[in-house]
């Protein structure tokens, strides 16, 4: 069996250190390990309208941003299909057929889909299409018989319910879908990091993003005013790592050369953090040290976007041929579900002749 990648993002606006840490790194690293056959990186601007659709023109708008970032994090189009989720009319038809085999009451206990609408304040006015958007991207994933998902600790409800759509499908109508494995980012660190002002959902409606396009500046200022210990008063004070935003970014982040560069009387992270649970490491000596370590991660970063944004053509030229292979995939999976399902009507030469010869007697 071909070894598939699917995933992506809504889009949402520029993505953050959240994204990058999270599953963007990761997307490129698997990207160009050459153990995968194909990798299908979606935007999901059709997901983003189900609670955005009185206001579609922040969706068009995001959809360059997140692929400028895509393109500046290191992901290839030579290597990677780029498309839109929008421009796969087969999704839409997937999704339809998916929907007879969840209840609604399996919807309603999705944890993902509980939080999300809790945190939006839907309550009993919850779009349709936003309840059923686990739905949604069963048919996104199993439209490219993706047999790897890799995304955050937080989607792993959502991979449940696509696996069980799938073993409901076939279990029904025979084999035809396959299975997904969710892979998980391996740095603990980055499973879920927390927004810069150490709550636990980095969000651009709360503020508290680095994002990956921002000036040295701004992410300096941001840096300085991170969360730590609020116990931390003096310097000779032993200080907490554990809820200390500084430390989890420096977890995701770090690596060894950086001491010998930017805090050359350390070795490593773990004489920094025994130093400060200790006594005697300020704050701002720390921070100072984490500004240093993400201008160096996101200068190149946002380097290659700058270069980018000179060609706003080619990028779309990009998702434009990204979402015709895309459509040519999903075309074909759709084939083998309506097949299975027997709702393939005029090819089934059988069923015709079947029916032929019904009517003759």
């Amino acid at each position: 069996m071909k070894k598939i990648i699917l995933t992506g993002d809504r889009p949402t606006g520029k993505l953050h250190v959240g994204h990058y840490v999270g599953s963007l790194k990761r997307r490129v690293e698997l990207q160009n390990s050459g153990e995968y056959d194909d990798i299908y990186i979606m935007i999901a601007d059709a997901q983003a309208l189900t609670d955005n659709a009185d206001n579609p023109e922040k969706v068009r708008q995001n959809i360059i941003e997140v692929a400028l970032d895509y393109l500046a994090c290191g992901l290839d189009p030579e290597k990677s299909t780029l498309f839109i989720q929008s421009q796969i009319p087969q999704l839409c038809e997937l999704s339809f057929y998916y929907m007879n085999l969840v209840t609604v009451s399996r919807l309603q206990r999705n944890p993902t889909v509980k939080s999300e609408i809790q945190m939006r304040n839907f309550e009993a006015s919850i779009p349709v299409g936003f309840f059923t958007y686990p739905i949604s991207q069963a048919a996104d994933i199993t439209a490219f018989k993706a047999t790897v998902v890799p995304v955050g600790e937080d989607q792993l409800p959502m991979l449940e319910q696509t696996k069980e759509i799938v073993r409901k499908f076939n279990s029904v109508y025979g084999e035809t879908l396959v299975e997904p494995e969710i892979l998980l980012p391996d740095n603990k660190a980055c499973l879920r990091l927390p927004g810069i002002d150490g709550k636990a959902k980095m969000s651009k409606s709360l503020g508290n993003c680095i994002y990956l396009s921002e000036e040295p500046e701004e992410i300096r200022k941001k840096v300085m005013s991170m969360f730590t210990d609020p116990d931390h008063l003096r310097v000779e004070d032993p200080g907490k790592l554990e809820g200390n935003t500084v430390f989890t970014y420096l977890d995701a982040f770090c690596k060894d050369e950086y001491f010998a560069e930017f805090l050359p009387e350390y070795n490593c992270l773990d004489e920094l953090k025994a130093h400060y649970t200790k006594g005697g490491l300020g704050d701002v000596k720390v921070k100072k040290f984490l500004n240093s370590v993400l201008q160096a991660e996101l200068e190149p970063v946002r380097n290659r976007r700058k270069e980018y944004q000179k060609d706003i053509e080619y990028v779309y030229d990009i998702l434009k041929k990204g979402s015709e292979r895309a459509e040519a995939v999903a075309a074909k999976t759709l084939d083998d579900v309506k097949n299975s399902m027997k709702i393939n009507y005029f090819e089934d030469k059988d069923l015709i002749s079947e029916q032929k010869k019904r009517y003759a007697e």
